[in-house]
Formats: structure tokens, sequence, C-alpha cells
């Protein structure tokens, strides 16, 4: 579980601590795919090149999984944007699944699956309708879930978990 502030990648030229930093193995690992340092949530590491790959290459269009508390209350035509797809430096969103989870007195949930990763997407659609972002967390990668982690913490997959990515 990458906690906020932790960026994802394997070394930094800033010194800030990484995803790498969580894991206290000695096998080389990298990170698969990117969470920004102001996300949370689950990010996947492999020593396995093709497994690497096969879950980051955009041709593949694996799901990913976020809940994400916006600013305000997006009303349906908001949603149904989304869901549609919009234009983002001057390339279309693929569709999405966006539904409403619960809502709060300083904000919506939102359940959002998706089968693409631009940079920021998440954040650049959200502003783009007039919802920004404050809180993101990613709780799926294809069939991996966070599941009951807390931040800074980490975990082998099991022995169903690995079967599932092999399918892939």
């Amino acid at each position: 579980y990458k906690p906020l502030g932790i960026i994802t990648t394997l070394d930094d030229e800033l010194g800030r601590k990484t995803v790498r930093d969580l894991v206290p193995l000695e096998a080389h690992l990298v990170p698969i795919g990117r969470l920004d340092a102001d996300s949370e949530g689950l990010v996947l590491m492999s020593n396995n090149g093709d497994l690497v790959n096969r879950l980051t290459h955009p041709r593949f269009e694996h799901e990913k999984e976020y809940q994400v508390l916006v600013h305000g209350r997006p009303d349906e035509a908001v949603l149904s944007s989304w869901r549609r797809g919009v234009m983002l430096e001057e390339r279309q969103t693929l569709p999405a699944h966006v539904s409403l989870m619960r809502t709060e007195s300083d904000g919506t949930w939102l359940r959002i699956v998706m089968r693409e990763g631009r940079k920021r997407q998440i954040r650049s659609v959200a502003m783009l309708l007039g919802h920004p972002v404050r809180q993101l967390v990613r709780v799926r990668v294809g069939p991996i879930r966070l599941g009951s982690l807390r931040p800074g913490e980490w975990r082998y997959l099991d022995k169903r978990e690995m079967q599932a990515l092999k399918r892939l």
C-alpha cells in the first residue's frame, strides 16, 4: 500500500522515499505502473519483466479500479461525460465505469474503473469536469485487490493471485 508522499520509482534524484524503500527484500523489484506521490493505494512490484510489460503496456487495457473523493456532487451529466470519455490533451479518453459510492458533507466518493492510465488522468478529467480530486486510492490492478493492507504495508501475492496473473 503506497502511502501519500512516496514516489513510484526505484530511486529518486531528490532523495525522496520510494516504493522500493517500503519492501525490505534483496531481490531486484520494479514497480508495475505508477501512482503519483499525492495518490495512495495498490502498487504491484515484480522481478518478472514479462509480467511487468503485460500489466503496463497500454495495448493490454487491464482494468485499474480507484476510489476517488472529489469536491462537490457530480450530477448525472458529469458522470455520463466521464463514462463516455472526454478530450484530454487532444485525445479522447477511453470509456470508464464511474459510479457514485457515497456523498459526504465535503465531497463525493466515486468508484472509477479504467482500462488506460495516462499521467494524472483521473485528476485531469475530474478538474476538467469541475470536481477536483481531494483523495485518490487505487484499490485494484487487474485481478489483484488492495484488500486490508494499510499505508506502508506490503505482502506477497498468494497462489490464487499468481495464477490469475499468469492467465492474463
